[in-house]
């Protein structure tokens, strides 16, 4: 490793005002230490409190390697909502339909969790889509919403039409009824190989 010049550590100390490379450095070290300390004097106290300081920094390390792709975090933003909220209607089911109703509002939750991974997964899957796929998925999270509020009145019916409101969203916003006439139109000309004939000697 070099050793520091003396020209560079001039500047650090010097910290002249023109000179952008050292009032950066010298800001983002302050402002690093400041942190890096506070984190520490956080995750210290328990073990809750060092579990909940390690999903943070996960959590924006995710979000700084993904900080230019602002759909993919809308998308994943809106996902976790969408769960945080069908969990929250499938309680209150629970509450107000008493202990005997439990297996199915679980069942219910379960579902909608499942069905808006598959509105994420649906709306990156193909490799083109006309419109933004956070837009997308917000859409197709926002109905999943309203049908299982819905669900609380009627617990059976909400997880199919959860996934009929996800299936319309992605189809219509995956380029509708077209796209599937391409897609099924490229499916047929696929060349299918046939079997060679024998040969025979005549």
């Amino acid at each position: 490793m070099s050793r520091p010049s003396r020209e560079s550590v001039r500047r650090f100390l010097r910290q002249e005002r023109d000179d952008a490379w050292a009032v950066r450095l010298l800001r983002r070290l302050v402002f690093g230490v400041a942190g890096a300390y506070t984190l520490f004097a956080l995750a210290s106290t328990s073990m809750a409190s060092f579990v909940t300081v390690c999903g943070l920094v996960v959590l924006a390390g995710l979000l700084w390697l993904m900080r230019r792709r602002g759909q993919l975090l809308l998308a994943l933003a809106s996902t976790l909502v969408t769960a945080a909220l069908a969990g929250y209607f499938g309680a209150a089911r629970e509450i107000a339909g008493g202990s005997a109703n439990g297996m199915l509002g679980g069942q219910a939750v379960f579902g909608y969790w499942a069905l808006s991974l598959m509105a994420l997964l649906g709306a990156w899957i193909p490799r083109t889509h006309p419109g933004r796929r956070g837009v997308t998925v917000v859409l197709a999270d926002m109905l999943l919403v309203v049908t299982s509020a819905v669900g609380t009145v009627v617990p059976a019916a909400s997880v199919p039409m959860g996934f009929a409101a996800l299936t319309l969203v992605l189809v219509a916003r995956g380029g509708g009824p077209a796209a599937l006439r391409r897609r099924a139109g490229s499916w047929k000309r696929v060349p299918r190989r046939g079997v060679p004939a024998a040969d025979t000697d005549r």
